[in-house]
């Protein structure tokens, strides 16, 4: 049904005490009661949040799309606020992987921002993805909505990448919503002589995690995301790997380890614990080191310097 935004798709609702509401973004900052949005809902789950200037230059442009386009092509969701620049780019290239993508906007979505923006949250929809908003569906953006819009940004995302970002900045801001959920802040450096890049550099400056090239992100995904997440998600029978087809995951017990250590890196004890949780018979700790052994083997976990155990990098 068309609406007064002109955008068309299915409508939903999703309050904070629903199952269907993200659970990253219920444990974020100031969650919302209720989300509003046009397009699939299922598509509005955790993900990788690309941000940066409205006013790009052409190494942000370029930049902002080639990173997101390789977390889409992994099937990574790609969360952003749907703005002109980077924030525009980073949807259309996930688009591009045929990947869907969540667009957050500021104000309802029967008053969408910026209008000539309309086409491409019509193709966000039609592809899988979807526009939401915490605001009722005519509320009209107002100034202020766009820094409170970014803390939802912020808490879908597991990680968010900022490409470029002046100081003070929205763009700047989103990162600090990002630290003060505890989610990871990633940056790509750019020239000290760059306006635009003054905020992103200062981040990096005060602790956050630079993209220095393809292989960096990529390392950082596998660390983040786990490699090839779907594979073992997706696979009814379980997990295949590399070598001979033998299994890293091969029931229900073993799969939510492998889950557990994607979305966070975890020490000996944490693991334990999990372990004693799906495995009551017997003894779970020889159970728990024999598959984190075979996981080892096959390449899909590894041992970190600091001790704890996650995905492989590579």
């Amino acid at each position: 049904m068309k609406r007064r935004s002109g955008l068309c798709g299915p409508r939903f609702q999703l309050a904070i005490d629903e199952d269907a509401y993200p659970e990253a973004l219920r444990q974020g900052n100031r969650p919302p009661k209720r989300l509003y949005g046009i397009g699939d809902a299922g598509a509005v789950r955790e993900g990788l949040a690309v941000v940066g200037a409205r006013k790009a230059t052409p190494y942000g442009i370029g930049c902002a799309k080639r990173f997101a386009r390789q977390a889409a092509e992994r099937g990574i969701i790609i969360v952003s606020g749907g703005a002109r620049g980077c924030d525009s780019v980073a949807h259309e290239a996930a688009l591009a992987a045929g990947a869907p993508t969540v667009a957050v906007l500021g104000g309802g979505c029967d008053e969408v921002y910026p209008i000539e923006n309309l086409g491409l949250f019509q193709r966000i929809i039609d592809e899988g993805g979807a526009v939401i908003s915490e605001h009722e569906w005519h509320q009209r953006p107002r100034p202020y909505c766009f820094r409170e819009r970014n803390r939802i940004i912020a808490g879908l995302a597991r990680a968010t990448l900022i490409v470029e970002a002046g100081l003070p900045s929205g763009t700047f801001s989103t990162a600090d919503e990002a630290i003060s959920a505890g989610r990871e802040v990633l940056v790509v450096p750019g020239a000290i002589t760059s306006k635009q890049s003054r905020g992103a550099n200062r981040l990096i400056y005060q602790g956050a995690t630079p993209i220095v090239d393809g292989e960096a992100f990529a390392d950082q995904l596998d660390a983040l995301f786990g490699r090839e997440a779907d594979e073992a998600v997706g696979d009814p029978e379980g997990a295949t790997r590399r070598r001979g087809g033998e299994r890293v995951v091969q029931d229900d017990a073993e799969l939510c380890l492998l889950d557990a250590l994607r979305a966070e890196p975890l020490d000996l004890e944490a693991l334990q614990a999990i372990a004693r949780s799906q495995h009551e018979e017997g003894d779970a700790l020889t159970w728990l080191m024999v598959w984190l052994a075979k996981a080892q083997r096959l390449g899909a976990v590894a041992l970190y310097p600091d001790g704890r155990y996650g995905p492989a990098l590579r």
